[in-house]
């Protein structure tokens, strides 16, 4: 009994550690991304009319959009590509905690995909700090779809508004559809054979006009058979 416990608590133990791995991952993957946006999104042309503010050149607003659509696209395509990284590379964790870790790793990555992007964005194009009236400056792209505000207060990286769900929606779904696709019970994870000294996980029951052995070595029976 004692060793079964010990074996138990040594696979939890591994799953957890393989989980925050996962998380982890997620992460940094997104940070990847962030920085990716950083470099993709398109800047917004704007004529200054005082040191303070500008007004956007005629079409230049859309790229607003362009910057908010770009975010989208590559929230969606890490969600979608950390879900399936995870199932395939982290094949013996599969179930509960794989898609807590997959699901915490995409709330927390979309935050730092934000944050990154936003930050290469200023970088690339950072704003002056006494422009000339009546010129053309750029101005950095940032992910605008909310207010920011919460509750009456205003929280960082609310300003991102529906754009932060995008990924860990796809992400959860995306493990959610993989793990109702699987043809094994166990999800192919090997843990079907259950502890040393423990019955097999899946049962032995067969369906269908099969032929079983019995247990005491009697002949075959044949449940299509209305003999048998």
């Amino acid at each position: 009994m004692a060793g079964r416990s010990a074996a138990a608590g040594s696979k939890v133990r591994d799953e957890l550690r393989v989980a925050v791995r996962v998380a982890v991952g997620v992460v940094a993957f997104s940070a990847i991304a962030g920085i990716a946006w950083g470099l993709l999104a398109p800047t917004e042309k704007v004529l200054v009319v005082d040191p303070a503010h500008g007004v956007a050149l005629t079409g230049e607003s859309v790229h607003r959009f362009d910057a908010m659509a770009v975010f989208v696209a590559l929230a969606a395509a890490v969600g979608l590509l950390s879900a399936v990284g995870a199932w395939r590379l982290a094949r013996r964790s599969r179930g509960p905690l794989l898609e807590a870790a997959v699901l915490v790793g995409s709330l927390i990555g979309t935050g730092v995909m934000v944050w990154a992007g936003e930050q290469v964005a200023r970088l690339l194009h950072p704003r002056p700090a006494n422009p000339i009236l009546r010129t053309i400056v750029d101005v950095a792209p940032t992910v605008e779809g909310g207010s920011g505000k919460l509750f009456g207060i205003t929280w960082p990286l609310l300003h991102a508004g529906p754009a932060l769900v995008v990924q860990p929606l796809i992400a959860s779904l995306a493990v959610l559809i993989l793990a109702a696709l699987s043809t094994a019970e166990d999800l192919h994870t090997g843990r079907g054979a259950g502890l040393p000294g423990e019955p097999p996980y899946l049962s032995d029951i067969s369906y269908g006009p099969y032929r079983a052995a019995t247990a005491t070595g009697t002949r075959p029976v044949d449940s299509a058979d209305p003999r048998s």
